[in-house]
C-alpha cells in the first residue's frame, strides 16, 4: 500500500528563548509550506537572529516546539563567512565536498552557479580577501544554492549591500527560486524587502520578541514591480502596529498619495540605514 508522502513545512508552535534571565523570545507561531517564502521583519533586538538559529538547529529549543521535514536546509548569513585559505571555487564547493561528491562534480557544479550569479571565471580563483563584498556575498549565495535546498534560511544577507547590487542579487534568487518547491525563511529589517521577496510577512516586536502582526502579499513576487513595492510598502508603514513595532510615531493627519510616497522614500533610508535614528513628529498637516 502506498502511502502519500506528508506535505513539506516548517512548523513553529510556542517557541521562546532567554539567555540568563532575559526573555528574547516569546509565544512565536508560523508555519511555512514548501514553495513559499516568509520574511520575518523587525527592529534590531526583537529576536529575528534568535529564531533562525534556533530553527537552523543552531541553538537548542527550549520552550515550544520546531518541526521540520524539510531535507536538504542551507543558510546565507548577514556576513559572507567564507574561508579565506579556499578560493571562490572551493568556498562554493565546500558543502558539495562535505556531503562526498567527487572533486571534479563539485567543481563543475561550483563554477557553473559561480557563473550564474554573476562572478567571472577568474573571479572563481581569487581567494576572499581578493573579492569585493558584492562579489563576497555573491559567493555565499551560491554556496547555498548549490547544494539545491529545498529550505533556504536568509539572515540579513544583503543588508550591507548597495542598491545596485541588492537589485542584482534579489533577480538571481527569484530566478532561483522560479519553478522550484523551495521554501525560504528571510529575516530583514527592510520592509521594502520583504515586500519585494516575500508571499508573508511577519512583523516582530521586542522585549521579548514576538510576533505582532502578520500580512499576506496577494501578487506572485515576478509581477512586483516597483510601483507595487513602493505602494504596499506605504500601506505597511501607515499600519499602527507596525509603526509601533519600528519605534514610529503614530501618524497625525491623513496622507494624500504624495505624502505616502514622501514617507515611504525617509523611512526606506532609515530601514536599510539601521543606525539612523527614526524620524519623530509625523507628517505636518
Amino acid at each position: 500500500m502506498n502511502t502519500v508522502p506528508a506535505p513539506r513545512r516548517l512548523l513553529a508552535r510556542g517557541v521562546g528563548h532567554a539567555y540568563a534571565l532575559r526573555t528574547v523570545l516569546e509565544g512565536i507561531d508560523f508555519e511555512l509550506p514548501a514553495g513559499r517564502v516568509m520574511a520575518l521583519v523587525g527592529p534590531s533586538g526583537c529576536g529575528k537572529t534568535t529564531l533562525l538559529h534556533l530553527v537552523a538547529g543552531l541553538l537548542a529549543v527550549r520552550e515550544g516546539r520546531i518541526e521540520s521535514n524539510f531535507s536538504t536546509p542551507a543558510s546565507v548569513f548577514q556576513q559572507p563567512r567564507l574561508l579565506p585559505w579556499k578560493n571562490a571555487l572551493d568556498n562554493i564547493a565546500l558543502g558539495l565536498k562535505a556531503a562526498g561528491v567527487a572533486r571534479a562534480e563539485r567543481e563543475a557544479r561550483a563554477a557553473e552557479l559561480g557563473v550564474r550569479v554573476g562572478l567571472a571565471a577568474d573571479d572563481l580563483q581569487k581567494f576572499p580577501h581578493q573579492l569585493s563584498g558584492g562579489m563576497q556575498s555573491r559567493v555565499a549565495l551560491a554556496r547555498a544554492l548549490v547544494l539545491g535546498p529545498d529550505l533556504l534560511l536568509l539572515d540579513e544577507p544583503f543588508s550591507a549591500l548597495d542598491v545596485g547590487l541588492k537589485a542584482e542579487l534579489y533577480a538571481l534568487l527569484a530566478e532561483h527560486l522560479a519553478g522550484r518547491e523551495m521554501a525560504v525563511l528571510m529575516i530583514t529589517h527592510d520592509l521594502m524587502e520583504a515586500v519585494r521577496l516575500s508571499d508573508d510577512i511577519l512583523v516582530m516586536a521586542a522585549s521579548p520578541g514576538r510576533v505582532v502582526a502578520r500580512f499576506a502579499l496577494d501578487r506572485p513576487a515576478a509581477r512586483r514591480d516597483d510601483d507595487f513595492v513602493y505602494r504596499r510598502t506605504a500601506e505597511l508603514l501607515r499600519d499602527a502596529t507596525v509603526r509601533e513595532s519600528f519605534g514610529l510615531p503614530p501618524q497625525v493627519c491623513a496622507q494624500t498619495p504624495e505624502d505616502a510616497a514622501c514617507e515611504t522614500a525617509l523611512q526606506a533610508v532609515h530601514t536599510v540605514r539601521p543606525g539612523a535614528a527614526p524620524a519623530r513628529g509625523g507628517l505636518r498637516c
